[in-house]
């Protein structure tokens, strides 16, 4: 939330120069204040684990948030209810002539997938067209934003030679950005991932600016020059056992699984793991929701305009 001040206080230009929100008490006085309308299109297999991950996340905020969860009607879930989809869920179809403040798109297991293999993957495509014109801001994650960098910007997707999993250290490389703030200057992140973006030829994209980096891995949070596209390939939304819950799955299917990298003290699976994401997942959502409430339209229908 901006901070009101008194007109004309010397400190205000500083504040600015860090991006640090400032109103002044005049302009407070006229505000027109209204909930922001956020939409999160679920595309992962259990969407309430899924859901239960953004929702506290999204709620640590004074700000009233309206959410709307949307499913893809193309693609049959396995693993959650068809009557838990048509209770809290809406089709495109239903929100289509809608618009919103924001929109997340989450991560999904397709990732060994080429883009066009995924079964919904033209039903998403027109999601996003639609958004072009719907939705002021949105946040792609994992696969998500995966697929946004291919839709927009061709990146190719490379097949590593072994799953990126567990806990790792990215640099922050543009802290006075305001999706950044408050970070510290180095983060951790889990990641848990068959594939990374290929980022070569991203000196061809200006409007795209880097905010985190791995030295192996390369970028890891990105956002277009109008902060209003946010994508992170890693998954600070996830709790403290998500990844043992994922290593305890992998094993039990016998799969070709390392112990998460820097995840279980002394890599020991029986020791309770570490939680050491957990103020940075809160900042990033904060400062997304920040940036969405301070910027987007009182009235989203001039979103078309």
């Amino acid at each position: 939330m901006p901070i009101k001040i008194v007109e004309g206080l010397p400190v205000k230009k500083r504040l600015e120069q860090e991006n640090v929100f400032t109103i002044d008490a005049s302009r407070a006085t006229t505000q027109d204040i209204r909930p922001i309308r956020i939409l999160i299109l679920n595309l992962m297999p259990k969407k309430e684990e899924t859901e239960l991950h953004l929702l506290r996340l999204l709620g640590n905020t004074p700000l009233q948030i309206d959410i709307e969860f949307l499913y893809t009607e193309t693609h049959k879930s396995k693993n959650t209810p068809t009557s838990h989809l048509h209770k809290y869920y809406r089709t495109f179809d239903e929100i289509k002539e809608e618009r919103f403040d924001g929109m997340i798109v989450t991560g999904a297991p397709v990732e060994k997938l080429d883009f066009d293999q995924v079964d919904y993957i033209n039903e998403l495509e027109a999601i996003l067209k639609w958004s072009e014109t719907h939705v002021f801001s949105r946040f792609f994650i994992c696969w998500g934003a995966q697929h946004a960098l291919n839709y927009y910007y061709q990146f190719d997707k490379i097949t590593l030679s072994s799953k990126l999993f567990g806990i790792f250290k990215y640099k922050n490389i543009l802290p006075s950005h305001p999706l950044m703030r408050g970070f510290d200057d180095q983060f951790e992140v889990p990641h848990s991932r068959h594939t990374r973006m290929d980022f070569s030829t991203l000196d061809r994209h200006p409007e795209l600016k880097v905010l985190s980096v791995h030295p192996d891995f390369g970028p890891d949070i990105l956002s277009t020059e109008d902060s209003r596209d946010l994508y992170i390939f890693g998954h600070l939304e996830y709790e403290r056992n998500t990844l043992k819950s994922e290593y305890i799955r992998d094993i039990e299917k016998g799969a070709d699984i390392g112990i998460p990298h820097n995840y279980f003290p002394d890599d020991d699976s029986n020791n309770e793991p570490f939680f050491n994401w957990k103020s940075h997942g809160h900042l990033l959502f904060n400062n997304w929701l920040n940036e969405t409430y301070q910027n987007t339209y009182y009235d989203l229908n001039d979103l078309e305009n």
